[in-house]
């Protein structure tokens, strides 16, 4: 009886907030902050919001937030009150079995992720949980990306991922779709490059804007149809044909809603920005252009955002970490500035760099380029023999650099490959050898400390003039890459733990703890694999993940297993919480060092010149509280877009590349295996599928606990590691997939 008084008070002041004039609509985690329900105890007001819902009262918008609902229809309160008469018949009869109450039907929002095969899940917001898997039965009509609400089955099994079905579509994520266009008579058809879009487009004769059977289109959406009848929509650009220079990568580009053009009034404020300096623009900065320094990059890059420093007293490194200043030419709320924020982050594809920035800026004065004075803000840290920042300042600066080095010439350097090289740069050579021995005690302090290097090579792909794929190769870290990695790292931890400690508002790179649930059967694997692991009941340091990559290194199976490690970890993010960084066992961790080219540097860039120049007043607090957490929002998801794009470029040129092999045998090891076969990794980091119904000399049984495909009869088996020679049987850029059988 008490608990149900309580309930009914709970109800009236949620409705009564919800129903007030001065009320906005909100989500349940506003709401929470709100009426300052703690952490917590949120699931009851979800419960209270699922029981408003249900009665009728409040509603859920098109963006996910609570509303009153105005008017109640008679017959709709009539079954509201039917609903409640049984809802306390039921009640009254499980207090009487002595039964616990089962739990209410629950609302949740959240994005449609749509799979091929035709089911789906939706992602979540983090306070609601992981992932709820969806049955093709289930969708509701909903496609990839849009905003749904769902409802979630009664029936939770521990350990099995919730599943639930579509109630309602609130907003439609994709308006525009990349895809083929077939003609026919008097009509024709877009077939989506994205297959997670898994219906064709009709388009009526009027609507083809000049496309050709088989031209590469964007489709605009007008009518996302019905489960009988298909999605219609009207071509707004014509990409080209297949097989035209560059059209394939503009097709994964703009299948991603990358945008490859900057709006003119973008370019027109650009083009107003002085392409030099004057003495004006020196006053109030700290002149550092007596300071030897130098950018490492690599050969083709050109939007050169970090410069070095470095001398050495005693025991004592004095290390500046010199950054662009870009936030001097792109002001808060400017055209250039809200086009930086929608792009987020500049996106490296295979042939090409979509900038956050118009070149004039990226390419420009905001590059730091050798023999021209720039704009900075530094980090000039004093770190002893141990590692260890004993000192700091940061400074807005004026800087000139001396030489434009390359990753490929300093390795030569130090490594002792070129005596031209090193005669060439013959001045700069001590403070290369100063710079190697400090990045080796910044490397051992972090791993001192736990921090985890998967060191996977990236993927090199060289292009003929014609945009073909030619020569595809791993690129693996050398020693100048790893200075520079080092030097960075160390600028963003102390920047940020300078701002975490002064309590200002701040956008921080955060990598939280894993799921222990995601992460308990993969260490199971590696116990069964011979590799000791240590942890707590409830989480993993670190350093126990440290550990065990170090005993796997040089396996067979290192690869699968740090991949497979990675992946039951959580994604790195931006957040306005200083909540640490778990892969570099990092208390503070930021984005500082590229501004050019994350939107995040920029934005902290402009936090921590206020506060140099002691104009972080409260007006400038709440303005930042306001604003940050979008920021983080926005830059995370552009983030994962780009990530997405470049990924999907380099597996559709290793596929196109390929193609040009098909019956060539190749050695490679065995990187992950399934039910339906087992994928092969050769040395120039293409992966492909031997699909088991390839095996034909036995029926093979898939072994989930140990991943191993062993024949029924023969007891042939087929595990991580193990070194295979296969022959390319089919590859297909379309489908960005490359199959293999067998040459044994």
């Amino acid at each position: 009886m008490k608990k149900n008084q309580q309930t009914k008070k709970r109800k009236k002041i949620v409705y009564d907030l919800i129903c007030c004039k001065e009320y906005q609509p909100m989500r349940a985690k506003e709401l929470a902050i709100l009426l300052q329900v703690p952490a917590g105890k949120r699931e009851e007001l979800h419960k209270v919001l699922d029981m408003l819902l249900e009665e009728g009262k409040i509603t859920i918008n098109k963006r996910g937030r609570y509303e009153a609902v105005r008017t109640l229809p008679e017959d709709q309160e009539k079954r509201r009150k039917d609903r409640q008469k049984q809802e306390n018949k039921k009640e009254k009869k499980e207090k009487k079995e002595g039964k616990n109450r089962k739990k209410k039907d629950r609302y949740l929002t959240g994005t449609f992720i749509a799979h091929p095969r035709g089911f789906g899940f939706v992602e979540l917001p983090e306070e609601e949980g992981e992932d709820v898997f969806i049955p093709e039965e289930e969708t509701g009509g909903a496609f990839h990306g849009d905003q749904v609400q769902i409802l979630l089955k009664k029936e939770e099994r521990p350990g099995k991922r919730r599943e639930g079905r579509v109630v309602k579509i609130l907003e439609r994520g994709m308006e525009e779709i990349v895809g083929t266009f077939q003609e026919s008579s008097g009509f024709g058809f877009v077939v989506p490059d994205n297959q997670r879009f898994l219906r064709d487009i009709f388009i009526q004769k009027e609507n083809f804007l000049g496309a050709r059977d088989q031209d590469k289109v964007v489709v605009r959406i007008r009518d996302y149809g019905t489960s009988k009848r298909s999605p219609e929509g009207k071509i707004v650009e014509v990409l080209g044909s297949p097989g035209e220079k560059g059209i394939d990568v503009l097709s994964v580009a703009r299948s991603c809603g990358l945008p490859m053009e900057f709006p003119e009034r973008v370019l027109n404020q650009a083009e107003k920005i002085r392409e030099t300096l004057n003495e004006g623009d020196f006053y109030g900065r700290l002149d550092l252009r007596d300071v030897t320094m130098v950018t490492i990059d690599g050969e083709d890059a050109k939007d050169l955002d970090d410069a070095v420093s470095l001398t050495k007293e005693g025991n004592l490194f004095h290390l500046g970490v010199h950054i662009a200043d870009v936030s001097n030419y792109v002001q808060y709320s400017s055209a250039l500035d809200r086009e930086a924020l929608k792009r987020g982050t500049s996106v490296y594809l295979v042939d090409r760099v979509i900038p956050m920035l118009p070149k004039k800026l990226s390419n420009g004065i905001c590059s730091l380029n050798a023999g021209e004075d720039r704009l900075a803000l530094s980090c000039l840290m004093d770190i002893d023999e141990k590692g260890r920042v004993v000192s700091h300042g940061i400074a807005e600066t004026v800087i000139h650099v001396n030489e434009r080095m390359t990753y490929t010439n300093v390795k030569k350097i130090l490594k002792k490959e070129d005596p031209e090289v090193t005669r060439r740069y013959q001045e700069l050579v001590p403070m290369f050898f100063q710079m190697e021995e400090l990045s080796a005690l910044l490397r051992k302090r972090r791993k001192k400390r736990g921090a985890i290097d998967f060191d996977f090579p990236e993927t090199k792909v060289e292009l003929d003039e014609n945009g073909k794929p030619v020569r595809i190769y791993p690129y693996e870290q050398n020693v100048a890459t790893r200075i520079i990695e080092d030097f960075m790292l160390a600028a963003n931890e102390t920047v940020a733990q300078e701002y975490a400690q002064a309590e200002i508002p701040f956008v921080y790179r955060t990598h939280e703890n894993p799921d222990m649930e995601k992460m308990e059967p993969v260490l199971e694997l590696v116990h069964k694999a011979g590799v000791k692991v240590k942890k707590s009941k409830e989480e993993i340091q670190p350093k126990e993940i440290q550990k065990i990559l170090k005993e796997l290194e040089g396996t067979g199976s290192e690869p699968f297993f740090s991949r497979l490690i990675l992946r039951s970890m959580k994604q790195a993010k931006y957040t306005t919480q200083c909540t640490g960084h778990f892969g570099l066992a990092a208390r503070y961790y930021c984005h500082f060092t590229s501004p050019i080219r994350r939107y995040p540097d920029l934005q902290i860039h402009r936090i921590i010149k206020e506060n140099l120049r002691g104009k972080m007043t409260e007006a400038k607090i709440r303005h930042y509280e306001d604003i940050l957490d979008q920021v983080a929002l926005q830059s995370s998801t552009m983030e994962r877009r780009a990530q997405e794009a470049e990924r999907e470029t380099v597996k559709m040129k290793k596929a196109e590349y390929m193609e040009s092999h098909i019956g060539e045998v190749f050695e490679g090891a065995i990187s992950g295996v399934t039910d339906w076969g087992f994928y092969v990794e050769l040395p120039n980091t293409v992966e492909g599928l031997v699909h088991v119904n390839s095996l034909t000399d036995d029926y093979y049984i898939y072994d989930p606990s140990r991943y191993t495909l062993t024949g029924e009869k023969k007891k042939r088996s087929f595990s991580m590691g193990q070194k295979v020679t296969v022959r390319v049987s089919e590859a297909d850029p379309t489908e960005r997939s490359v199959d293999f059988v067998l040459a044994e």
